[in-house]
């Protein structure tokens, strides 16, 4: 195959998307589909279509490469799994290393542009962080199993040819993920919908009121139960009150700063830029935001933004 790299090319966003979904890091993602890239080439003179698509044989390489990086892996997961709730103005304590958090990835980097609204919205939604974290209760065989069945719609068929399976087996793993994801739910988020008047109001009033520090209106928009976290610290908060104190504390005051609108994990999302004091504003962090029936429900704010703005905006773009 001359034209292999064109031809693997193509199927980048998505087979980035299934990573992610499966190892739960944008870095990993990339680092998985990068070697799944390596192994095609490598083995390219010995593909042969008739048994079956390129696309099939790349999603086969990307499972076991995913599959190798999850045996000894520790799961994945947000501060509000890891613990109960902080008092605002506790101490945060150490930041925890990279491979306890979920990490977030760009939206087009994992979101296929193609495809109509409900699909790009189911898109979005399964890689929403509440969702990913779901995720990661599951034995990483049915993981695969699950993402491929009910997030990419692949028949049990096909799901058992990619994992050296029979199909009963596919369907008795696909009921059991199910399960514990039932057990183990998402917490309820409405993706990131630019054509929703109703969400692009509220995120227009909560940006408002955050570069005018205006902590009042700032708490009157978040949900009664909203939840606040801040990777890589294990601090969270839960409640308006708690959060309006933390707001309020001058320590961690935000003013200042502004808002500019993000595209990550299929959700709202903005980029927190502080003032340089020259005039001018650098990134400080990413804010995720969770928004159900017109009120916020979660922030998640993640600070490791030296490798971050590298993997949203590289300097090759």
């Amino acid at each position: 195959m001359a034209d292999t790299p064109m031809r693997l090319e193509q199927y980048r966003t998505e087979l980035t998307g299934y990573c992610y979904r499966m190892l739960a890091s944008g870095f990993e993602a990339e680092d998985a589909v990068q070697e799944t890239f390596v192994r095609a080439w490598r083995s390219s003179e010995r593909y042969d279509e008739r048994r079956g698509s390129l696309r099939t044989w790349l999603y086969r390489i990307a499972t076991n490469i995913c599959l190798d990086m999850l045996r000894s892996a520790q799961r994945r997961a947000l501060a509000v799994d890891l613990g109960p709730p902080a008092q605002a103005g506790a101490v945060f304590g150490p930041p925890l290393p990279d491979r306890w958090w979920i990490q977030p990835i760009p939206d087009g980097r994992a979101v296929p542009a193609s495809g109509g609204p409900e699909e790009l919205a189911v898109q979005r939604e399964s890689i929403r962080l509440a969702f990913v974290a779901a995720l990661q209760h599951l034995p990483p065989r049915q993981r695969a199993v699950l993402i491929l069945r009910d997030v990419l719609c692949w028949s049990a068929e096909e799901v058992a040819q990619l994992l050296d399976a029979t199909t009963q087996a596919v369907n008795s793993a696909l009921q059991r993920a199910r399960a514990t994801l039932k057990v183990n739910a998402p917490t309820p988020g409405q993706p990131r919908r630019p054509d929703d008047p109703a969400q692009r109001d509220l995120l227009d009033r909560y940006c408002a009121a955050f570069e005018r520090h205006d902590v009042a209106t700032l708490v009157s928009l978040l949900h009664e139960d909203a939840t606040m976290t801040m990777p890589p610290f294990a601090w969270w908060l839960r409640g308006r009150e708690q959060i309006r104190l933390a707001l309020l504390d001058p320590e961690a005051s935000c003013a200042g700063a502004r808002l500019r609108p993000a595209e990550a994990n299929g959700s709202p999302a903005f980029w927190q830029d502080r003032p340089t004091g020259d005039g001018g504003y650098v990134p400080f962090a990413l804010m995720i935001f969770d928004v159900v029936d017109g009120a916020i429900t979660g922030v998640v704010t993640f600070l490791d933004i030296e490798r971050l703005v590298p993997l949203f905006d590289p300097p090759d773009r």
